[in-house]
């Protein structure tokens, strides 16, 4: 990929990613331009890294943060400041080469032909994947399809997806949660509630080993009830709205 978009960027948030970082964004660089990485904090020697990187490569960008903010509090990093650029989406993704780089492109090209839409990455699990994780995230699911009224989000925790910029900054600038682990299904949600459509695209992902350089900062009860306090919020924000998309929903099956 030569040519630059002036439109749509991929926007990587990294903290202690371990050894997969560099073939992850190489990966990425070499399906897109421009690609910029957020280091949120990264104490693993990833960032100089990642800066020596982008010395030669015009297409990359590392933003480095001075200390660990969170998953959300990175992105939004990234995305004022790609706003501030004239950027109008962002291709989210991991940097620990889970999510499948090479999908990049017809992302954006559903992106770019429905721009008002977020196009959500549905996982396609391998039969070695830790079925904790892949049963566990049914029932974050299952709230966030209450919590919109099936509204049509495919998965809740995935991280590969394309957000319109400016719809994602006003819900994360209109409060003060989603800086961390609750940001993809929070974002999500929110931004179903402002009307914005989902598209639904497959997306392969991959477990690594600890032997083939996997890293995983999942943390099984400290993130556990950090989405329950978030679905929590999110159910009482679902209550007050519920007048509001039952009417949405039926405009949709009028129409």
């Amino acid at each position: 990929m030569t040519s630059a978009s002036t439109t749509h960027l991929v926007l990587i948030p990294s903290y202690n990613p371990g050894i997969k970082v560099a073939a992850t964004v190489r990966s990425a660089r070499a399906h897109w331009n421009p690609v910029w990485v957020v280091v949120d904090g990264s104490t693993d020697g990833s960032a100089a890294l990642l800066q020596a990187m982008a010395a030669t490569d015009p297409g990359l960008q590392v933003l480095v943060l001075p200390h660990n903010v969170g998953k959300g509090a990175a992105v939004l990093q990234g995305l004022d400041r790609a706003a501030a650029q004239g950027f109008s989406h962002v291709l989210t993704m991991d940097s620990d080469g889970q999510h499948p780089a090479e999908l990049i492109p017809s992302f954006m090209a559903t992106s770019q032909q429905q721009p008002a839409a977020m196009v959500l990455g549905v996982p396609v699990f391998a039969a070695d994947a830790p079925q904790l994780r892949v049963q566990g995230r049914k029932i974050s699911n299952g709230w966030a399809n209450l919590e919109t009224l099936w509204a049509g989000i495919g998965d809740s925790l995935f991280g590969f997806r394309v957000y319109p910029i400016a719809p994602l900054r006003q819900v994360m600038q209109g409060q003060r949660w989603m800086r961390r682990f609750d940001f993809d299904p929070e974002a999500v949600v929110r931004m179903s509630w402002r009307g914005v459509p989902a598209i639904n695209l497959p997306a392969t992902v991959k477990y690594f080993t600890v032997a083939e350089g996997g890293v995983s900062h999942f943390n099984y009860l400290r993130d556990n009830c950090l989405l329950t306090w978030m679905h929590s919020r999110l159910f009482a924000g679902f209550v007050l709205r519920l007048p509001l998309l039952l009417l949405r929903r039926l405009k949709s099956m009028v129409f």
